[in-house]
């Protein structure tokens, strides 16, 4: 299967299923912290796709949210199905992506490293 069509299918996914989420979901597990689809990966059959979800909370909030997901798997195909956005649903399965938290976390870093340099302009050595 050629890669574009691949890949017009993963963007597919993730658009509607943060649709879904955003619009239909009622768990309050799906609330406990900042929740986005960061990308879908799937395979080269089309019969499963991989979510990769990043949440913004603590650790906590993190399990939650993808086990709520795991859980209402089979009611997001449905609703996939439902609303006729694809002639096959494939089976979905949720991780979780650090690269937005990695990301911020790598900001943080240097804001600080910033703020130290302004704070030493010559260069000096601190202890």
């Amino acid at each position: 299967m050629p890669a574009p069509r691949k890949a017009r299918i993963a963007e597919a996914l993730r658009l509607e299923l943060s649709e879904v989420i955003r619009r239909e979901m009622r768990d309050p597990r799906l609330s406990e912290g900042l929740l986005s689809i960061t990308g879908v990966d799937v395979s080269s059959d089309l019969h499963y796709a991989t979510v990769f979800v990043s949440v913004l909370g603590d650790d906590d909030a993190k399990e939650h949210v993808i086990k709520a997901l795991q859980g209402a798997s089979g009611v997001l195909r449905n609703e996939l199905r439902a609303r006729k956005a694809f002639k096959n649903v494939p089976e979905l399965s949720f991780e979780y992506d650090e690269s937005i938290a990695r990301a911020a976390r790598i900001f943080t870093l240097l804001e600080e490293s910033k703020r130290i340099e302004a704070m030493n302009p010559a260069g000096e050595e601190l202890a």
